[in-house]
């Protein structure tokens, strides 16, 4: 056995001791069910975790995760997550974050062949595509890059929106609202984009579906 994978098997140990110190029905109480009011949607970047970024316990925070935080319409994994969340659990938010220095991001801006994953960056570069004018006009790199970062959470959130799992909830006059951050790897804060939507009224009228 690795040391590595001996010290993860003992934190995990350490862990429970703690919790149980503090209160001896921790486990006992996460057991009986969740009911977290936020489906959070980010990158699987190892630097990026959801509850530590928020200060969210265990319960709070219902995840998925994906390389550059993708909403991509044919994703049944996200799609099955995205249901749940908003139909079973009735979460009230939902987070789409993503962060400076994404690297899925930025092989989306380059030729470079990686792999399998090739066919997954391809989604991020049909979101540089439609932005392709304006984020070649910016000649610093670094600003950029950071720039399609940002932008890429924001159509994240709009594909989203279209999507009928959404709309349906609210056409039910569910709570649920939507929202884009961008979270800094060397600062720790996130940033809110400002792109935070409780209907489909921002919508283009050909996503207004009738439901």
């Amino acid at each position: 056995m690795s040391d590595f994978y001996k010290k993860i098997i003992d934190n995990n140990k350490a862990w429970v001791e703690s919790k149980l110190a503090i209160d001896e029905n921790y486990f006992a109480d996460l057991a009986k069910g969740q009911n977290p009011p936020l489906l959070w949607i980010g990158c699987s970047d190892s630097r990026v975790p959801a509850n530590e970024i928020i200060g969210a316990k265990p319960g709070e925070v219902f995840v998925h995760r994906n390389i550059a935080n993708m909403v991509v319409h044919s994703d049944m994994n996200m799609l099955s997550v995205l249901d749940y969340a908003v139909n079973v659990l009735k979460v009230k938010h939902v987070i789409v974050c993503g962060h400076y220095g994404c690297g899925g991001v930025k092989a989306a801006m380059g030729n470079q062949s990686i792999g399998l994953i090739d066919n997954w960056i391809r989604h991020i570069k049909d979101v540089y595509r439609m932005h392709n004018a304006y984020l070649d006009s910016i000649e610093d790199e670094t600003t950029r890059f950071n720039t399609f970062v940002e932008i890429n959470v924001k159509e994240q959130v709009y594909d989203l929106c279209k999507t009928s799992i959404v709309q349906g909830a609210w056409k039910a006059g569910q709570d649920l609202t939507i929202h884009g951050w961008v979270y800094g790897l060397n600062s720790g804060y996130v940033t809110d984009l400002d792109v935070n939507f409780s209907s489909n009224e921002g919508l283009g009228e050909v996503y207004q579906l009738k439901l």
